[in-house]
């Protein structure tokens, strides 16, 4: 494993993140810990979740994935070898302020995340989301207040369009406050334009840590989506077929292919290759219900592509 600085911090990150979204989800906590298990013993160090995860499932409240983290991370005894990642935002508790932004939401919600994953501090404390009805002033005092406290040692932010994450970073350095030192956009090979218009610039610019999220497009970047098969069940496959399954995208994924035989590579591992070629990536986000689809992924630690292999993929994806 390889490891990198978390944008300008000087917090060292494996060069892959761990996502556990689907822990207590579509994967069982034993399932969950053997992946932890299995990412860790790789040399793997980041590890990220939100507190919301898995709420959108029948029967979980929210809070789970950090639940089975917070067990996982006692029963091993190596919350000091851990770079933990967690998320504020989505909604929570009832009520009107049982979610968002505000200062009061942040200040409950980081509690009940510190006594969910079972540490007195969060490595990088992350607002999932914008919130339009908290001032951006207010939300980075609360996170600058969390950094004093000793609760949170860096910020960051998911899904923040440039504009937001440009003024948030000129109001914590009009006011000295601590900044979003990373950020987690939606990008891959295959959804590339929202990261690269405009973020892409930014982030290199300010030396923001990048961390991408669903590096593999929810799946379709592994090769089970074939042109002209029938799409397989899962329960991310109405929209991977929504976004992905098109003309273009089997073009993307006939050419990770054909350079990944050349190389002894799977398509994910490829597909992952081509985010850790860039310089502005700091570590892609993966997700795996199994140690089996964990080992491909960690295939792709230390993997770079040539300048001619990025030309090629380029030329496939590159958006207009």
């Amino acid at each position: 494993m390889q490891y990198r600085n978390l944008g300008r911090t000087g917090l060292k990150v494996s060069e892959l993140c761990l996502g556990t979204m689907q822990w207590g989800w579509t994967a069982s906590e034993e399932a969950s810990w053997a992946v932890m298990d299995a990412f860790v013993e790789a040399g793997g160090n980041f590890i990220d979740t939100a507190d919301v995860y898995s709420r959108w499932a029948e029967g979980n409240p929210g809070g789970v994935s950090e639940e089975i983290i917070g067990r996982w991370m006692k029963a091993r005894g190596n919350r000091r070898q851990i770079a933990l990642a967690t998320k504020v935002r989505g909604v929570m508790w009832d009520g009107p302020n049982g979610e968002g932004l505000s200062r009061g939401h942040i200040m409950a919600a980081v509690e009940d995340s510190l006594r969910r994953l079972q540490t007195d501090h969060i490595d990088l404390y992350q607002t999932h989301w914008f919130d339009a009805g908290a001032p951006i002033d207010e939300t980075m005092r609360a996170l600058d207040d969390l950094v004093r406290q000793g609760k949170v040692r860096y910020a960051g932010c998911s899904n923040y369009p440039a504009w937001r994450l440009a003024k948030a970073l000129w109001t914590s350095d009009t006011l000295g406050l601590a900044r979003y030192d990373s950020i987690q956009p939606h990008y891959n090979i295959a959804y590339r334009t929202e990261f690269e218009r405009e973020l892409k610039p930014l982030c290199e610019e300010e030396g923001v840590g990048v961390i991408p999220y669903s590096p593999l497009a929810g799946g379709f970047l592994t090769g089970k989506y074939r042109r002209d098969a029938p799409v397989p069940d899962s329960a991310r496959a109405s929209g991977i077929q929504r976004r992905y399954l098109n003309d273009k995208g089997f073009t993307i994924l006939e050419a990770l292919e054909k350079l990944g035989q050349a190389r002894g590579k799977s398509i994910a591992q490829m597909a992952l290759a081509w985010q850790l070629s860039q310089p502005v990536i700091t570590s892609p986000i993966i997700g795996a219900n199994s140690v089996e689809q964990l080992n491909d992924s960690l295939g792709a630690v230390g993997l770079r592509l040539t300048e001619e292999e990025m030309k090629a993929l380029d030329a496939v994806s590159a958006w207009e």
